[in-house]
């Protein structure tokens, strides 16, 4: 199968068919800009048969077998594993993901369905005691019903599978739009491998649409009780705004701009190279990765010395070469916006270690230092291979800096001290930190999220039963109450 020419459809109640919008989304391979797929727009109209559609199938769903819903997982981790090879070549060809990159989204992939098998059976129900005799109380987790899922282009097949495989093995249906640069991976694809893993029709919806064409009816509908969004603050904020407004519980995993600290007492070669893996995985296109490498200044010298020169050894190029460290960024205005983010803050004082250049929208490594204190570039979010070295004197000032940004997501400590990372850590405003190791990372057991501008709540593990089920609150009396008239 061709996944860009039999997959550029919409999948409403079962069915792959064309949209019935006036205009298209071109689907570019981002590394030589061919044209893999065309895919008519869905309409709003389209939006709303999904959300029935899926409104419809899962009060059955939900009254089904956890165990009978277990063997849909099951069978689409299999689907994935027979069709890796397949998948890898999608990502480098849609994504411009390098083969490591492929790698890495897919084993995080089979292992968020996997725990997607397990988490069928996690709902657990309780009983409370009463203060009225005879009163029994019964707590019971049941489905929110129907989820909203929004995924980004960046780990498109991993981060909708990361929202949509536990929203259904919990008992619920979803409809999923993807992004606009990623609509195969992020939305036809995993609908294909529910549907031939034998989820029933209607339980997974995917519409293939951008906001010019339906504004916010994914957001509005009436239908859906979750939204679960994963991209932009900016955008993220919108979607709270909304989601809100109209009563729904909103999942938001947003930007970062991470820091990753370097101590005194650090294994500076080990920290060189979890600081460039940080910053250089995917471009630098990761929420997690470390925009801020902040070094104590009494090893400055000696860290950026060794991170200049293996920041200098990576190599940008083909993503489909085996030996490309860094393939090209999703699309031309990202590879200008992050070109010119760079030629402004050099102009405005900073110094470039390592220039980068665009050739394409493949952009070479930037490492930038002597950033002026106030430079607007040190507390924002830059999706691109742009790291910023910036120098401290002791822990109080390393906690400073790295808190002094909206963002709060994630984060790294090095140190010879384990006790003693674990101290600064605790005093980062962010929602997860690492100690001896890199800030990009994910579990499916352990809860995923930030502070601040990085978003509102939490996925993984009991954090995804939290985010995709409900509480239901009924009691029984066994005696007989006593009214007051």
């Amino acid at each position: 199968m061709s996944y860009f020419t039999d997959l550029a459809l919409q999948y409403i109640d079962g069915e792959w068919r064309a949209g019935g919008g006036s205009w298209d989304i071109i689907d570019f391979n981002p590394y030589n800009e061919e044209k893999l797929a065309s895919i008519t727009v869905a309409t709003v109209g389209e939006v709303d048969q999904a959300y029935r559609a899926a409104e419809r199938a899962q009060r059955a769903w939900a009254d089904t077998n956890p165990y009978t819903r277990r063997a849909v997982f099951e069978r689409a981790l299999r689907i994935v594993e027979e069709r890796e090879a397949e998948i890898t070549e999608a990502i480098i060809a849609e994504l411009g993901g390098t083969r490591t990159k492929a790698a890495f989204e897919l084993h995080l992939a089979k292992e968020f369905l996997r725990e997607a098998v397990n988490l069928a059976l996690r709902p657990e129900g309780r009983i409370l005691p009463s203060p009225v005799d005879g009163k029994e109380n019964r707590l019971y987790r049941v489905p929110v019903g129907v989820v909203g899922v929004i995924s980004p282009f960046n780990f498109p097949f991993l981060l909708s599978i990361k929202s949509v495989a536990p929203a259904l093995a919990l008992g619920n249906a979803v409809v999923l739009k993807p992004h606009q640069n990623t609509p195969i991976l992020g939305g036809a694809l995993v609908a294909k491998v529910f549907e031939d893993a034998g989820l029933p029709a209607g339980l997974l919806n995917v519409v293939i649409t951008d906001i010019a064409e339906i504004g916010d009816a994914l957001l509005e509908h009436p239908v859906p009780k979750v939204i679960s969004f994963t991209g932009s603050d900016r955008v993220g904020k919108h979607v709270a705004t909304v989601c809100a407004a109209n009563f729904k519980r909103a999942v938001l995993e947003l930007g970062g701009n991470s820091a990753l600290i370097v101590l005194d007492d650090a294994d500076i070669d080990y920290a060189v190279d979890a600081a460039v893996f940080s910053r250089f995985v995917h471009q630098g296109q990761v929420c997690m990765a470390a925009n801020r490498v902040l070094v104590d200044r009494s090893v400055e010298k000696e860290f950026t010395d060794k991170f200049v020169a293996k920041v200098r050894t990576l190599k940008a190029g083909d993503p489909a070469d085996p030996e490309t460290h860094l393939g090209p960024l999703i699309n031309s205005t990202q590879a200008e916006a992050v070109s010119s983010l760079v030629e402004q803050t050099v102009e405005a004082g900073a110094t470039a270690l390592v220039r980068g250049r665009a050739e394409g929208n493949v952009v070479t490594p930037t490492v930038l230092t002597g950033l002026p204190a106030d430079s607007p570039v040190l507390s924002q979010e830059i999706f691109g291979p742009v790291v910023m070295l910036i120098p401290f004197d002791g822990e109080d000032e390393a906690v400073r800096i790295a808190n002094d940004t909206p963002y709060g997501l994630s984060g790294a400590v090095h140190t010879g001290d384990v006790e003693r990372g674990v101290r600064v850590a605790q005093r980062i405003h962010t929602g997860m930190i690492h100690i001896n190791d890199g800030t990009v990372h994910d579990e499916p057991i352990v809860p995923f999220g930030g502070e601040k501008h990085s978003g509102v709540g939490r996925l993984n593990g009991e954090s995804t039963v939290d985010a995709f089920t409900t509480y239901k609150w009924i009691s029984i009396q066994h005696g007989r109450s006593r009214f007051p008239f």
